[in-house]
């Protein structure tokens, strides 16, 4: 038995193509839906596997392929349908809403955050309603959604401990505070390397910036405290390797600078928690009383959107030809934030609405 097999020409698969990418940007589904059924079907695609994927019936794709036969690509484009284009209803995006902020997995899809394509998918699917790509964007704004860049989250988080921070150990150590008229101090500590950092910059499209670099692995360490009431900021650089014997100096020199009662909150970073820093607080507790974070919770710890100020404004794109230079610049910098009070102060806004919660 002879077996015939038609196949399209370049010039139909480009026209059927141009025809497809106008179709989607007007959100003209019928249209598209008929190119990626032809498409499929002269690649070698089964009618069952094409009616399945595109939800049409194979009556439909044997009308299309007679129509791009007869009439060429344009045979394709349907014809416009009297009538006011459906839309969703408020129902109908209350719920488009919970689902979006739910997440995608909750959906059904497999990405950890939402673009465009899923939710247009999504739309559609459930509702049957199709919005170009293009229309997604206004639409979830006008639902009260924005842009945003994702954050990383480490899987080790422990959420219970994370909640019984926010829950216990914050109006804890606020009573504590409050009983030995103490200060609340949020410590870390950041690292500036000399041979640069890079950030976001404007520049001709075609034209990357670019930025000297001395190329030398060496970094500037600084340890920090912040204070919860009244901005005041501590701060120590260090030259070499951060450890128990250097933080114990930091912490001492600070000590020294007040007669208050200091509550220090920190991270479990190794020469925070050793045995001689263990010693050290015992030693002192009659000045330093020493609350942990939760493991792997830096937005729990407001100096860490500081130090990511200092180098925003002071250090990115910069060139430091020497060591000396990086110090003198990041110093600088210190110094000035160490005058700035009300910036420090706004960085517990997070804390401050967890302590009117608390009232």
């Amino acid at each position: 038995m002879l077996s015939i097999r038609i196949t399209l020409s370049n010039e139909t698969r480009k026209d059927l193509s141009e025809i497809y990418e106008r179709a989607k940007i007007k959100g003209d589904l019928s249209t598209v839906k008929r190119i990626m059924a032809v498409i499929a079907f002269f690649d070698g695609e089964s009618v069952s596997s094409i009616c399945a994927v595109l939800m049409v019936s194979d009556e439909s794709i044997r009308l299309w392929v007679k129509k791009l036969m007869i009439y060429g690509p344009k045979g394709l484009i349907s014809k416009k349908i009297p009538g006011r284009k459906p839309r969703l209803t408020k129902t109908q995006r209350k719920e488009l809403d919970r689902i979006i902020s739910d997440g995608p997995h909750a959906a059904g899809f497999s990405g950890a955050c939402w673009r465009s394509p899923m939710i247009q998918t999504l739309i559609y699917s459930r509702y049957g309603v199709f919005y170009s790509v293009h229309y997604i964007s206004e639409l979830l704004k006008n639902m009260g959604f924005s842009f945003q860049k994702a954050r990383f989250v480490p899987e080790k988080q422990d959420i219970e401990k994370r909640k019984e921070w926010l829950e216990t150990v914050w109006p804890l150590i606020l009573k504590t505070a409050e009983k030995k008229k103490a200060y609340i101090l949020f410590g870390d500590e950041a690292s500036f390397p000399q041979w640069g950092t890079l950030s976001y910059t404007w520049a001709k499209k075609g034209c990357q910036p670019v930025v000297k670099t001395s190329g030398i692995r060496k970094s500037y360490k600084v340890f920090g405290l912040i204070d919860y009431f009244s901005g005041l900021f501590f701060c120590k650089g260090h030259e070499k390797r951060l450890n128990s014997e250097s933080y114990s100096d930091f912490l001492m020199g600070v000590i020294k600078k007040t007669r208050k009662h200091l509550i220090l909150i920190h991270d479990n970073a190794p020469y925070h928690s050793s045995r001689a820093m263990r010693e050290f607080y015992e030693k002192h507790s009659d000045r330093l009383t020493v609350f942990n974070l939760p493991s792997y919770s830096p937005d729990y710890n407001p100096i860490e959107m500081l130090w990511k100020k200092i180098k925003e404004k002071e250090t990115h794109l910069h060139y430091f030809p020497t060591f000396d230079s990086l110090k003198n610049k990041v110093n600088e910098a210190l110094l000035n934030f160490k005058n700035l009070k009300h910036e420090i102060l706004s960085l517990f806004v997070f804390y401050n609405g967890l302590s009117k919660s608390n009232c």
